[in-house]
């Protein structure tokens, strides 16, 4: 009696296992495409990030000749500050202590992606805090006058990298060490969005 319950079982399972082969081999193009798919879209969405990390999408147009490190290549107007600072490229202290900062792995100003900007929270970036949402930023460089208006404000931690992020449209990241009043080397970092509304 044992032994007849085993073989029924045993020819269940092979008949279960055979009826699951059978619908896998009718159907051979379908993991096929779907395992291509799946790997298509794994490998390009790091190799997008890292041309335009590279900066390979310059637009020529924009700028014929990329600026090297430590050219200035503009400026940056706060009107609701009163302020109006030059950008150089390259986030250095060099850099820094000149000015605003153009991140070397971002677009240039006025391009379609994510322009990022850096300044010191004691000098450049000066009350940058106080700026709210709808404020606009003007950015003047050899390729045109480009005003953004300000979206969104955040605060990330130092190491975060998401400030860096590609981005399908033309916008602008200031940062900046924060707390503004924090003696040495704060932990974190205040973000200013800024999408672009206005060229000329």
């Amino acid at each position: 009696m044992v032994t007849l319950l085993s073989i029924g079982f045993m020819a269940f399972g092979i008949g279960c296992i055979s009826w699951a082969m059978f619908n896998i081999w009718s159907q051979p193009g379908y993991a096929a495409s779907a395992n291509l798919k799946s790997f298509v879209e794994d490998s390009t969405k790091p190799l997008e990030y890292e041309l335009s990390s590279q900066n390979l999408y310059l637009d020529q147009s924009l700028y014929p000749v990329y600026p090297t490190e430590g050219d200035n290549i503009g400026s940056l107007t706060i009107p609701a500050l009163n302020r109006k600072l030059p950008i150089l490229q390259g986030t250095s202290e060099k850099e820094l202590n000149k000015g605003v900062g153009h991140f070397l792995q971002s677009v240039l100003p006025g391009e379609e992606d994510n322009c990022v900007l850096s300044g010191h929270r004691e000098t450049s970036f000066k009350q940058i805090g106080d700026l709210n949402i709808g404020d606009e930023l003007i950015v003047q460089t050899s390729a045109g006058v480009f005003t953004y208006e300000i979206n969104g404000t955040r605060i990330v931690h130092e190491d975060d990298k998401t400030v860096i992020v590609p981005s399908e449209h033309a916008v602008l990241t200031m940062t900046t060490c924060y707390p503004f009043n924090y003696v040495g080397n704060a932990p974190d970092r205040y973000i200013i969005s800024a999408t672009l509304v206005k060229t000329k």
